[in-house]
């Protein structure tokens, strides 16, 4: 399995950026999928964005299309993802997630997710 630990998260302004960091650690990173989701208290867990494993697809929660931007670099074993225009609404524990399934060109979805890593918080204050 793929084991993930996750930095960046910290507290913003409304209309401010942050930058998530996923540092893998395994052999399976470059064949795998890799994701985000979060959670909000009180809420259930919710996608935020994947990409596949080449790097050459990815996807994006409705809520977060257009502001956020996932991308991975295979060379470091990491994923990264890039919030901008953050809203008080993106207030959640951020994951980072690794498909189980082997070259999936898709979309990551909950149970497709093999690893995750330990959360870290996102606090945007308005």
């Amino acid at each position: 399995q793929v084991q993930l630990v996750e930095s960046g998260g910290g507290l913003v302004q409304a209309g401010g950026s942050l930058r998530l960091s996923c540092a893998a650690s395994g052999r399976t990173f470059s064949k795998s999928g890799m994701g985000w989701f979060r959670q909000a208290p009180g809420k259930e867990r919710e996608f935020v964005a994947s990409i596949n494993w080449s790097g050459g697809s990815t996807y994006y929660g409705d809520s977060v299309k257009g502001r956020f931007t996932i991308s991975r670099d295979d060379a470091k074993n990491t994923v990264y993802l890039q919030m901008n225009s953050l809203k008080p609404e993106d207030t959640a524990v951020y994951y980072c997630a690794a498909d189980s399934r082997p070259f999936s060109p898709l979309r990551l979805g909950l149970a497709d997710v093999g690893s995750w890593g330990q959360g870290t918080q996102v606090t945007v204050s308005s």
